[in-house]
């Protein structure tokens, strides 16, 4: 039953926030919260000192940036419908989600890599969407710095609140005891389940963002419905083969020892980094995406994020499923 439960959580969390989106709605302040004990436990995991960035991570997300403005710029061009072209580029640029390292984890990538890219992406984001998106939409009366520090401060509390708290914690337990901290077996599994129960409430708050309060075209829902599931694939498949390709140097502590993730210990390091590499390109930050869209674009660009987070979970579930098959 857990090994089920395991591999088809996250597309059945995703069914039940959507379905029950009026029960759920009303535990949406509790998301922040869940968000931030799912990543201090992963964190915990992570020898800040461990964190390096890689040649992969730069082909990563200039790939990102590259996909983003080439594609809103050609489906503006040959469709000339705004809210597609905008839709499709928000599924592009939304950052690394900050629970992609719980599931590279699982499938046994690497979690201080992954750490190191989301932190990366989501930076990243919140410099370039302030400096791009006015000339997107002009209408949407937005300046740098207003932006960035609004962007950052959606993204910078979740990011670094747990970082800092879990460094402090393997500070202070070394100092104490003299040796390293190791985050006990039965507790490394709960980010796994926090993430799980903030996809039922973002399920719900998505559904109910995207069906109760717009009004929209069915055509436009179908094509970003369709559009986002070949982005998921692309996004997924490339981030896969940029780590095969661009793998970390050494084995040394990249590799992923025992006590951090047993999972990634039996693999080359192209495996590795593959694994890692995809996820870091392919699982995104939708609720930000949604926010972003909501705020400085047409709001019906939100459908794009909306639709994308559909596809990752599937996708995110058949890769689970499939490492629970090989066990």
């Amino acid at each position: 039953m857990k090994k089920f439960f395991d591999s088809n959580a996250l597309w059945l969390s995703m069914l039940i926030g959507a379905l029950g989106y009026q029960f759920f709605l009303p535990l949406k302040p509790t998301l922040p919260w869940l968000i931030f004990f799912m990543l201090f436990f992963t964190f915990c995991k992570v020898n800040p000192l461990d964190l390096r960035l890689h040649k992969w991570h730069w082909v990563v997300l200039a790939a990102q940036m590259i996909f983003s403005f080439g594609s809103y710029a050609m489906l503006l061009y040959f469709t000339g419908n705004t809210i597609l072209a905008q839709g499709i580029l928000m599924c592009f640029i939304m950052p690394t989600a900050t629970a992609a390292p719980i599931i590279a984890g699982k499938m046994g990538g690497s979690i201080q890599n992954l750490t190191t890219f989301t932190l990366l992406s989501n930076f990243a984001t919140a410099i370039i969407v302030p400096a791009t998106f006015p000339l997107i939409n002009p209408a949407s009366d937005m300046s740098f710095w207003p932006a960035f520090w609004l962007i950052l401060s959606r993204v910078a509390p979740l990011l670094l609140g747990p970082f800092f708290s879990a460094w402090l914690l393997r500070l202070a337990y070394k100092w104490k005891t003299r040796k390293e901290f190791v985050l006990p077996v039965k507790i490394a599994v709960v980010p796994f389940y926090l993430w799980v129960a903030s996809i039922v409430v973002l399920s719900a708050v998505v559904t109910e963002t995207t069906i109760s309060n717009f009004k929209f075209q069915i055509s436009n829902i179908l094509i970003l419905l369709v559009l986002s599931f070949f982005v998921c694939l692309l996004q997924f498949g490339l981030g896969k083969f940029i780590g095969y390709k661009l793998p970390a140097a050494s084995k040394g502590t990249d590799y992923q020892d025992v006590l951090i993730n047993p999972a990634a210990a039996p693999k080359t390091m192209e495996g590795v980094s593959s694994i890692t590499a995809g996820q870091a390109f392919g699982q995104k930050n939708t609720s930000l995406g949604v926010w972003m869209a909501n705020t400085y674009l047409d709001p019906l660009a939100s459908l794009g994020a909306a639709a994308y987070i559909i596809w990752q979970n599937i996708f995110n579930s058949v890769q689970l499923m499939v490492v629970a098959h090989k066990k």
